[in-house]
């Protein structure tokens, strides 16, 4: 397993050549290409303006303007869900390529999350010029925690996706399953409502057992309440506890990997 993870710095021209496929293939054909990447964020956020000043404005004071907020946690969610969804069918459409003798098979989902993690920072910046519009500055303490939520966001989903990828060439309803959980999971974080909701702290514990509670958080405490970030020690420890999910889904799906090509 270890001489298996050691390759992956030896193949990360593939990677990254791979990546770019991705990010290419999505929007080929289209007139306006590679721009889709601001424009579709871009649409998205006025349309939660629009809805949510308009139609059913929000008056919780504590995540003024509302639809900001809910930006910051929707723009890592939807790196996350993307990323296991695509990552879970990319060994069944990547048939042809797993059953290349040499071919690293865990390369696939690890290509959806970074490709997806290339359109979270992309919709960043759409966030960005919303933030200056609104005049609604990031504190600049906060921010040093960026890089630190975002790299565990990137271990926890590689490995998450790594789970997936293995279990679903043998198990083809995972995705329809995972579609429903992952709408369960939505509802299931504070990203629509505030963490410190009166309502949401009856629930404290509930929320505390979800792992992206503390990324979702982390993301709203840094680029949208410029406070200090409280979720700074739950963080540390999904960093830490990823990292051992990480290996463990390696492991996992180191076992599986002469079962792939048989499968697809």
């Amino acid at each position: 397993m270890l001489s298996n993870l050691a390759r992956l710095v030896r193949y990360r021209g593939l990677i990254q050549s791979l990546v770019a496929r991705e990010l290419k293939a999505r929007y080929r054909g289209s007139v306006l290409g590679f721009l889709w990447s601001f424009i579709n964020p871009l649409l998205l956020l006025l349309i939660y303006t629009f809805v949510f000043t308009k139609i059913i404005p929000n008056r919780n004071e504590l995540a003024q303007p509302y639809a900001v907020f809910m930006f910051c946690g929707i723009l890592p969610w939807n790196w996350f869900s993307s990323s296991l969804m695509e990552a879970s069918g990319s060994l069944v459409s990547g048939g042809n390529l797993i059953k290349k003798v040499l071919f690293p098979a865990e390369i696939l989902p690890l290509v959806s999350v970074l490709a997806n993690m290339v359109h979270f920072f992309l919709g960043l910046t759409i966030l960005i010029a919303f933030l200056i519009y609104y005049q609604h500055w990031p504190d600049l303490a906060g921010l040093f925690w960026f890089p630190v939520v975002v790299l565990i966001q990137l271990i926890f989903t590689s490995a998450m996706s790594l789970f997936l990828a293995a279990l679903t060439v043998h198990y083809r309803d995972i995705r329809d399953l995972l579609s429903n959980l992952l709408m369960f999971w939505f509802f299931a974080t504070p990203i629509i409502y505030p963490w410190q909701d009166e309502n949401v702290k009856i629930y404290r514990w509930v929320f505390q057992m979800n792992p992206f509670t503390h990324l979702a958080v982390s993301y709203q405490e840094i680029l949208f309440f410029r406070g200090p970030v409280g979720q700074a020690s739950w963080l540390l420890g999904l960093g830490a506890g990823s990292m051992l999910l990480f290996f463990a889904t390696y492991w996992f799906f180191d076992r599986l990997r002469d079962s792939f090509a048989e499968a697809v």
